[in-house]
């Protein structure tokens, strides 16, 4: 079924790379006007660039989620650009290990600015937009260790574990004001995030996961477009596990 995002406009962050690339690149193939944000300059235009080739209509914004002018600033290109913004996908994330001893307060305090704290400035920032336009979307891209814990990711859990929480709030707030939000959790997806792993690394991966393999960046993406479709408009509050059923046997 082609066209699920017809007449949708999206800011994506962190939408120059993997999941924030293929979700970019499936929404404007659906039909949405994809407003790419990230602060990989160059890798966002390579994004727009693939998706004008192909038809689709895009654009880039400089975005750092850490800051608040950033995040308005993105907003209002959005809407000079599209007229309207209809859907916010909080993508943009990091990743370091680091367990309660290893970790520094210099490390905790990145994580939580990018992946906890950029989820609230980007919900802050699009709220008024996003209620203007009614029927409206955003995603959270939390992850499965926000769910489970590991002796060597601390900042990383908290983070992801916040994003969660923030979802069902955010959820419940905007209810009665056109904006729906749900969330999703990616296991082990291969991604630049995941980073260059070993054979014997792969191999323990493939172990752990019940389906046997790590999921693909459009995995994650087709979550994502149902969330964002008109499909889903009696789905808010939701949490959807992406993950090759790792998290059912935990």
């Amino acid at each position: 079924m082609a066209g699920r995002l017809a007449g949708k406009t999206a800011l994506i962050s962190g939408g120059a790379s993997g999941l924030g690339e293929a979700q970019a690149t499936l929404f404007a193939s659906e039909g949405a006007s994809v407003l790419v944000g990230d602060i990989q300059e160059e890798k966002g235009a390579q994004v727009v660039a693939a998706i004008e080739k192909e038809g689709g209509k895009a654009a880039f914004v400089r975005l750092d989620v850490t800051e608040t002018q950033s995040w308005d600033n993105a907003v209002t290109e959005a809407l000079s650009r599209f007229g309207k913004l209809t859907t916010l996908v909080n993508n943009a994330g990091i990743f370091h290990p680091g367990g309660i001893v290893d970790e520094t307060s210099e490390g905790w305090n990145r994580m939580i600015a990018i992946n906890q704290t950029g989820v609230f400035l980007g919900m802050k920032a699009a709220a008024a937009a996003l209620q203007e336009t009614g029927n409206a979307s955003i995603v959270n891209i939390s992850s499965l260790f926000g769910l489970i814990g590991s002796p060597s990711a601390i900042s990383y859990h908290a983070s992801k574990a916040a994003v969660r929480v923030m979802g069902k709030a955010a959820a419940l707030e905007f209810a009665k004001k056109g904006v729906r939000v749900n969330t999703i959790f990616p296991g082990q997806i291969r991604t630049p995030i995941l980073g260059d792993i070993t054979p014997e690394q792969d191999k323990a991966i493939k172990a752990m996961i019940p389906m046997g393999d790590a999921g693909d960046p459009i995995d994650i993406a087709y979550g994502s477009l149902y969330f964002a479709s008109d499909e889903a408009k009696y789905v808010s509050g939701a949490e959807l596990w992406i993950d090759g059923a790792w998290y059912a046997g935990q």
